[in-house]
């Protein structure tokens, strides 16, 4: 059973005429009939009944006119969501983000790509790395957007977006502030707000065990906004990554010896066929200035 077959016939159904239908099909009267008789073989019996002037459905006709009706609906709605799709128009997006990412420094390129394809629906979903990395490898996300401290998972491609530092944030008034950057083995003698999801507390851990730096750690949150407000209070201080100070008011200085930075990519998994819409973001990615 082809398409043209059950747009020929719901031609007929509709003129009652095989000759009108072929004109309105844009095909001649003998190619029209031919297929009907092909439809009607293949259905297993006659479809209309032919007079002169008019045709009339049979019982088997009748039957099957809402049927094919809805196939035909159903193929040309196929066909318009598949053509959106390539136009990227009202394409889903699911863009995975590192919960410890601030938004300041994606704004500007989310803006961007917004302006430039209005039409793709982006989903964000917020997740700490090992779990973002899981819903990528499972398709649950088209893309996402992370740092982790050492190599790249080999199935996955990384496009590097850009370099953060990681700070210490102070309370005004703090000794730190004073001071132009914290030296690591600073941190031994305050009380240290824990951030739970950072990806880089195994790489610190192991850092202040070589050397020999043991942390007071009152406070442990899995919302680095709970941590900073703590911060702002008086409570303690903390180590976080430049761009994800999202408190205002805080006294924030480069962590030195050693300076520790991150880099963020947009992350793919690799030999994935991608939608259009994902070829777009990563376009747009590798275009931005990142460091403007």
């Amino acid at each position: 059973m082809e398409m043209h077959q059950i747009r020929y016939f719901l031609a007929v159904a509709e003129t009652l005429n095989f000759t009108r239908a072929a004109e309105r099909c844009n095909v001649s009267q003998p190619a029209l009939t031919r297929a009907v008789k092909t439809l009607e073989d293949e259905l297993g019996g006659p479809l209309f009944r032919r007079e002169r002037n008019h045709s009339h459905l049979t019982e088997l006709g009748r039957t099957m006119h809402p049927y094919l009706t809805e196939m035909l609906v159903q193929a040309d709605a196929a066909k318009n969501r598949a053509r959106d799709f390539t136009r990227l128009n009202e394409v889903p997006l699911s863009v995975g983000i590192m919960c410890t990412i601030g938004p300041a420094r994606l704004l500007g390129f989310m803006r961007g790509f917004h302006a430039k394809h209005p039409d793709v629906n982006i989903h964000l979903r917020d997740a700490a790395g090992p779990a973002l990395t899981e819903m990528l490898a499972n398709g649950e996300l088209d893309v996402a957007v992370f740092a982790r401290p050492g190599e790249l998972d080999p199935r996955f491609h990384g496009l590097p977006l850009f370099r953060e530092r990681f700070m210490i944030l102070s309370a005004p008034g703090h000794r730190f502030e004073a001071m132009q950057a914290i030296p690591l083995g600073e941190l031994a003698a305050e009380r240290y707000l824990c951030r739970a999801n950072c990806e880089f507390a195994d790489y610190m851990s192991a850092l202040y065990a070589e050397r020999g730096v043991k942390l007071d750690i009152p406070y442990e949150s899995e919302r680095d906004d709970w941590i900073q407000m703590m911060v702002l209070a008086g409570l303690g201080v903390t180590f976080i990554p430049e761009h994800a100070v999202t408190v205002s008011g805080l006294v924030a200085r480069p962590l030195v010896d050693p300076e520790v930075d991150r880099l963020l990519c947009l992350v793919t998994v690799r030999g994935r066929p991608h939608s259009p819409a994902v070829g777009a973001f990563v376009r747009e990615a590798m275009a931005f200035r990142w460091d403007g």
